[in-house]
């Protein structure tokens, strides 16, 4: 049983998803809590799922214990229903953390895809830290995408034959979407697209996280104003996040600008064309830090460390924090610094190959007493 509830989740599940429905010895029952809730189904819809179970938890405003509590209660029904053989959870989310304890709490094997990521700050990234910890001491079998994840598991005395590597998911996703170059709804996005064939150039920036909101997220939004101000030949994209937190304090700074693009979130498709489109790649996401550098594209994370430290070290992404002043320098030197630029953008990706679901099933298979696993994912990081 599968089970996710956000979008970022949705998409790094649909491989496993696809594989476990390619097995002949697998069958997966997919479960969604609807976490996220449009943008959850737009990425269902993108890779054709159709989830067997829908919790439909999302309320507005709602608090992380909310969330957490009507999870696990949602979830333990349909597992009393379905007595799955197993259940895989997905990353760092209340969702995955949640669907981690209600099987485990029934005895259920958990299955923890994008096991071993760490910051080492339980605040930071908030509550995705302790989620993920949580979720390492519930789960049978560790998934890790790279071989730093995996040793953050053996440093923790998880035992190295329940930890597998298989690469981040994420890349299969990204490689099958990539190339169909999904069309943009938005009006603006046509435009951006017919800019960029003229030869602009685009930031693309997204921002969300919890623990930047607040005068962090007042402090990116005067940056970006600041940037189109200043680089008035360059577009600013913004696809803005739902939570009006975010949108008050970011949005007040660039309003009005007229190369500065604000749009409703993106599906999945349309999002993974806009990068494609991208020069430089602004985010507190974690996701996007997998998915740009798979497309060659530099990117500046607003915060203050990363559970994602492979590309780092492989030079393709680069922590700044959130402060003003830093962010406005950082972007400046890669719009106008065309050997920094190369620098990131030349790197090379750690992230995966396009084949981690069928890893992950392999896995499974083997967990299972059905299969063996595929030889392991080779990051090339060395470790």
């Amino acid at each position: 049983m599968p089970i996710y509830g956000t979008r970022p989740e949705a998409i790094k599940m649909a491989p496993i998803i696809k594989a476990l429905e390619a097995s002949d010895v697998l069958k997966p029952v997919v479960t969604v809590t609807g976490q996220h809730r449009e943008m959850l189904d737009q990425v269902n819809e993108l890779f054709e799922i159709t989830p067997d179970f829908d919790l439909n938890i999302i309320q507005p405003r709602q608090t992380l214990n909310a969330v957490m509590a009507k999870n696990i209660a949602g979830l333990d029904e349909v597992l009393e229903e379905v007595a799955p053989e197993a259940v895989v959870v997905q990353g760092d989310t209340t969702t995955s953390t949640a669907g981690a304890i209600a099987a485990f709490n029934r005895g259920i094997p958990v299955v923890h895809a994008e096991a071993g990521l760490r910051s080492f700050n339980i605040f930071s990234p908030f509550p995705e830290e302790a989620n993920r910890k949580i979720t390492t001491q519930l789960a049978s079998l560790h998934l890790a995408p790279t071989s730093v994840s995996r040793d953050n598991l053996l440093r923790e005395t998880v035992t190295p034959e329940d930890v597998y590597i298989t690469g981040n998911t994420v890349i299969d996703a990204l490689y099958d979407v990539v190339d169909k170059k999904v069309p943009f709804d938005d009006p603006a996005l046509k435009d951006v697209a017919a800019d960029v064939e003229a030869g602009k150039k685009v930031v693309l920036v997204t921002t969300h996280r919890r623990e930047n909101q607040g005068d962090a997220m007042r402090g990116v939004g005067r940056a970006l104003g600041r940037l189109a101000d200043q680089h008035s030949d360059v577009l600013f994209v913004l696809p803005a996040h739902k939570n009006p937190v975010v949108r008050e304090a970011v949005l007040p700074f660039i309003e009005g600008k007229e190369n500065v693009v604000v749009t409703e979130p993106l599906a999945y498709g349309q999002f993974t064309h806009l990068i494609s489109l991208s020069n430089v790649v602004l985010t507190d996401s974690g996701g996007v830090q997998e998915e740009a550098p798979g497309l060659g594209k530099p990117v500046l994370v607003m915060r203050e460390n990363t559970e994602r430290p492979e590309a780092v070290t492989a030079g393709t992404v680069r922590l700044i924090g959130t402060d003003e002043e830093r962010v406005y320098n950082e972007v400046t030197t890669l719009l106008t610094d065309s050997a920094a630029y190369n620098a990131m953008a030349a790197a090379v990706n750690p992230y995966g190959d396009g084949k981690a679901g069928d890893r992950t099933v392999s896995a499974i298979a083997e967990l299972l007493g059905v299969g063996e696993r595929a030889a392991e994912f080779d990051d090339g990081l060395g470790n």
